[in-house]
């Protein structure tokens, strides 16, 4: 699998879990709507510095949106 495919997959696992829209995601993170969603479809490199911003408003560590397990 496409390492942005699975961040992505990942992401919109967490932000589901949690409960939180796209939009209320990206409020919290600081960043554009847009943003999470082609994010979340695999079609964005993300930066690190996007990386921890979305861990932050997620309450979770960076490295989990890398633990791809249980996709």
């Amino acid at each position: 699998m496409d390492i942005k495919v699975a961040v992505g997959k990942r992401i919109r696992q967490l932000r589901n879990e949690i409960g939180f829209s796209q939009e209320e995601l990206a409020d919290r993170a600081g960043i554009d709507r847009t943003y999470i969603t082609s994010v979340e479809c695999g079609k964005r490199n993300i930066s690190i510095v996007n990386v921890e911003k979305i861990a932050n408003a997620l309450g979770v560590t960076p490295a989990k949106l890398f633990d791809f397990e249980n996709l």
